[in-house]
């Protein structure tokens, strides 16, 4: 079972694919609202635990809601005035927790980033750019979606290479990943930095163990990649 927990502040139509997101990275939820109609429409998309409380009541936030250190709190009211009032709150009264905040406005952000919010995510900033997208990259946008779309067998992965792998010590232009059906995007080689680095022709890495590697492909190729670089050198694939 995970341990990753998320309080998610609201409960609406444009914040209902972060709760899916979260849901898909094994967080568990909890929705609070403050009112019986989000309240019943949370219920009916799913949601079990559900807390239906005055989000203005420092004691309820602080008395209803076991909110761990670890735990993610995310502001998503739709009110941006209120979500700003309520990151500001949730700071004071957990100063060690991540914020996440969803502003519709660059100003909004400002307010956000000012009243304490870890993250935030600007709906303007994200259509935006998406829309440049659309318009000037139509090809590579639509390969993004059909590989993020959640019908899709195509997936990205990050794997970690394990101690005693094949892979440790073997420069990246020597290593062919055709025969396992995979592309190899890019990487973060740790004897550089800790930055990712996109594979491009001309530059030579090493891999080595703890090094992590992003690959494309289907996702029972992927299955099979990830399985055999756990052999160790002396076994061949």
């Amino acid at each position: 079972m995970s341990n990753k927990r998320a309080f998610i502040f609201g409960y609406s139509n444009r914040s209902i694919f972060i709760t899916k997101e979260l849901q898909k990275k094994n967080f568990l939820l909890s929705i609070i609202v403050s009112d019986n109609d989000t309240y019943t429409k949370a219920k009916m998309d799913g949601y079990l635990d559900i807390f239906r409380l005055d989000m203005t009541n420092d004691d309820e936030l602080l008395g209803k809601l076991d909110v761990n250190e670890n735990d993610y709190l995310v502001c998503v009211m739709e009110d941006s005035h209120f979500n700003v009032f309520l990151t500001l709150s949730l700071r004071a009264l957990f100063p060690k927790n991540k914020i996440i905040a969803l502003s519709d406005s660059f100003h909004v952000t400002q307010k956000l980033k000012m009243a304490g919010a870890t993250k935030v995510i600007d709906l303007y900033q994200v259509s935006a750019n998406r829309i440049y997208n659309i318009l000037h990259k139509p090809i590579a946008t639509k390969l993004i979606d059909k590989l993020l779309s959640p019908d899709n067998i195509l997936s990205i992965r990050e794997i970690t290479i394990p101690p005693n792998s094949f892979l440790d010590k073997v420069m990246v232009d020597d290593f062919d990943l055709s025969k396992y059906s995979v592309v190899l995007v890019g990487m973060i080689d740790r004897r550089l930095s800790s930055h990712f680095l996109f594979i491009t022709s001309g530059l030579e890495h090493r891999l080595d163990r703890g090094d992590i590697i992003v690959c494309i492909g289907y996702n029972d190729d992927l299955d099979r990649f990830e399985k055999h670089i756990s052999l160790e050198k002396d076994i061949e694939f």
